[in-house]
């Protein structure tokens, strides 16, 4: 069985500070959500409806694509249907060959993440700019995001300014003598005060929207009823990405798609609460139709949706609104961060995504779970996130990529569980154990010694004990 994600985990472990950071700022983020849940006494009831509104969506997808479709076209909207990655990246590239489009404004979208958009028009001449804050970052810094809401959290000030020095965002004229209401300057005592680096960056994207050709955004829901996209943000990247070029393509996931304004209302409540602990974003944008003189384009993807809607164990990841909440609250992507995953999404909704995507590339990732079911708990749309990654584990076999070591000892515990004298044999001669040098256990050779210490033998099992008690 392939180690990918346990080398690369192993090797972030090593040093300690970085864990423990990224640990307690991601299950700070987790507990914001808890406060937020508490505070709604129709929490359960919010989870159940969202729940049931995907359920009914999914069930009935076709019917409210065309509607969305029929209704989207009437509000003067262009609709495009592409089936895979490659028919996305071709639509969207003849949209801006028809406009001569030189330079694209990007609002946060996963999706475009997904099909490769980025290196497929920068490889067509066109520029590419993302206006999401951490995800400017990580394309200056030609990084990945590491996480889907918060895709560069894991970064530290200290390499944000290195890197805005470098690329010389700090020689622009609007910074010169002037703190820009950021209580903050280039003479600052502390050259990567954030608030100062994020006047920096505000005052670098300010001139990528105004050179920008076209505005590219993704949607966090399609209502059907109307056929409207929502895009919720909390910098407002996506209505500066559409206010000023004249040409707006959103990237529509078809799981998107929600029938009506009633269920946006559900969702609304939920999304910001379980991803951020925010009672809302602080935009949630509506796009209707193009803004004056100019044109909207919908870009509605399949790229395997389908055919996860066809699969009876795994179709609920389609119910993924993704907020992020299952990687706020799971103590392995905590842990290990987002780079030791092998799929682009990391965490609990990532190995799912990953193995429907890819088994034979991406299986190593079902290993990255301790099964603690927290994802199924927090997740607003009641996604059964840890039951899935249970039951791609048992097809490993069949998949044939099993751990042989892992057989091996899964068919010893078979037969000495199934065999109760040679259990209560094993028990009476355990403590024995605890005789053996620790040199001699906290060998390599001994899996469980990594990370722990060797458990000490009770002279008497909880099996004899426990028939003393009932006597």
């Amino acid at each position: 069985m392939s180690t990918k994600h346990s080398k690369a985990a192993e090797a972030y472990l090593q040093n300690d500070a970085v864990v423990s950071r990224h640990d307690q700022t991601f299950f700070g983020v987790r507990q914001k959500r808890d406060r937020m849940a508490q505070s709604l006494p129709e929490w359960e009831a919010l989870r159940e409806a969202a729940s049931q509104i995907k359920k009914h969506t999914a069930t009935h997808l076709a019917d409210y694509l065309e509607q969305f479709e029929v209704n989207a076209v009437k509000n003067g909207v262009h609709v495009h249907w592409a089936q895979d990655a490659e028919d996305y990246n071709r639509i969207v590239l003849e949209i801006l060959a028809q406009h001569q489009v030189k330079k694209v404004v990007k609002s946060k979208s996963m999706l475009t993440e997904e099909c490769h958009l980025n290196e497929h028009l920068e490889q067509s001449g066109i520029d590419v700019v993302e206006t999401d804050l951490g995800e400017r970052i990580l394309q200056l810094m030609k990084l990945a995001p590491s996480h889907i809401v918060m895709p560069a959290l894991h970064v530290h000030r200290e390499e944000i300014g290195d890197c805005f020095r470098s690329k010389g965002l700090m020689d622009n004229p609007s910074l010169s003598g002037s703190t820009g209401n950021t209580g903050s300057s280039s003479s600052s005592s502390d050259p990567n005060d954030p608030t100062f680096l994020t006047f920096v960056a505000r005052m670098h994207l300010r001139q990528q929207f105004a050179e920008a050709d076209c505005g590219m955004t993704g949607a966090n829901f399609g209502i059907a009823e109307t056929g409207d996209v929502v895009v919720c943000t909390n910098e407002g990247n996506a209505d500066m990405s559409t206010s000023i070029p004249k040409l707006h393509i959103v990237s529509m996931g078809i799981e998107k798609l929600i029938p009506n304004y009633q269920s946006m209302g559900v969702f609304q409540r939920l999304l910001a609460r379980c991803g951020t602990g925010q009672e809302t974003t602080v935009y949630t944008s509506h796009f209707r139709g193009p803004r004056p003189g100019g044109e909207m384009h919908i870009v509605l993807v399949d790229n395997g949706r389908s055919a996860i809607l066809g699969n009876e164990e795994h179709w609920q990841t389609l119910k993924c609104m993704r907020c992020g909440a299952c990687m706020n609250t799971c103590p392995v992507y905590r842990r290990s961060a987002g780079y030791s995953y092998t799929y682009f999404i990391p965490g609990p909704i990532g190995i799912n995504l990953g193995m429907l995507r890819d088994p034979d590339k991406y299986y190593d990732n079902v290993s990255a779970c301790s099964l603690c079911c927290s994802c199924d708990n927090v997740c607003p749309a009641k996604v059964d996130l840890s039951h899935q990654v249970y039951r791609w584990r048992q097809q490993l076999e069949s998949l044939g990529h099993a751990d042989p070591m892992k057989k091996m000892m899964s068919q010893g515990m078979s037969i000495l569980f199934n065999h109760p004298s040679l259990y209560q044999g094993a028990l009476r001669l355990s403590p024995m154990v605890n005789w053996v040098p620790a040199p001699l256990m906290n060998l390599k050779l001994n899996p469980w010694a990594y990370g722990h210490q060797m458990m000490k033998f009770p002279k008497r099992s909880f099996h004899e004990i426990w028939k003393e008690v009932k006597s």
